[in-house]
């Protein structure tokens, strides 16, 4: 057969490395000899011998599938082989985390990472329980970690000069060593997504980055699997 489906823009070529890396803007490939975790749901094809293990049972591990987000455990995947990931079509980005390195995620942004990453839930300071229950991923060690996003990601600089102000439903992630509050405004409340009365933001403080999603829509959680 012939055609543009079969160009070289589409085809899948040989892993040349173990690891993750970029398919396409909307699928991440990891070529796996040994370990990486990945979210449940979120593997879409795979070839090789590869066994697969839900995590997440047991007390520590309820705890741990709470840090993915809106309430997705996670999966390990294991043995020699290659695994495509993605979800619902959202653009896909590598980060490569570094020893001193901390990473703050929001779980609904976490596709897949290698086993070598540490990952501990963090509530988010400054947001308290009243806060709508803030809790993220925080990575940290070496290895690479596969994100989502809705669009295309805004990186916007955080400075002590320049605190930046992010609605929550909007924030991906941010670097170590930012500190975190909420604020809450009626007087913008109708300038915000939807104008939806009272306003909250989180308000990041210090040198560094966080990164935003563009979408203007609240995000659906995705289906368990």
């Amino acid at each position: 057969m012939k055609g543009d489906l079969f160009s070289s823009e589409h085809m899948v070529q040989p892993a040349t490395a173990p690891g993750m890396t970029v398919e396409n803007s909307k699928c991440i490939r990891y070529a796996v000899n040994g370990e990486m975790l990945a979210r449940q749901g979120a593997m879409i094809a795979y070839r090789g011998n590869l066994q697969f293990e839900r995590k997440g049972q047991g007390v520590g591990g309820m705890l741990k599938r709470a840090v993915t987000g809106e309430g997705l455990p996670l999966m390990a995947v294991r043995g020699q082989g290659e695994a495509w990931f993605a979800n619902e079509a959202q653009n896909c980005f590598v980060v490569e985390v570094e020893p001193g390195d901390e990473f703050t995620v929001n779980g609904r942004n976490v596709l897949c990472f290698d086993a070598s990453l540490s990952y501990r839930i963090a509530t988010v300071k400054g947001s308290g329980i009243a806060g709508g229950g803030l809790f993220n991923s925080v990575f940290t060690g070496q290895g690479r970690l596969g994100l989502v996003c809705e669009g295309n990601p805004l990186v916007i600089p955080v400075s002590q000069q320049y605190p930046v102000h992010v609605d929550t439903d909007a924030v991906v992630g941010w670097s170590a060593g930012l500190a975190t509050s909420l604020h809450r405004s009626q007087s913008i409340g109708s300038m915000l997504r939807g104008g939806s009365g009272e306003a909250v933001q989180l308000v990041l403080q210090g040198e560094g980055f966080v990164v935003v999603r563009p979408s203007e829509a609240t995000p659906q959680k995705p289906q368990q699997h």
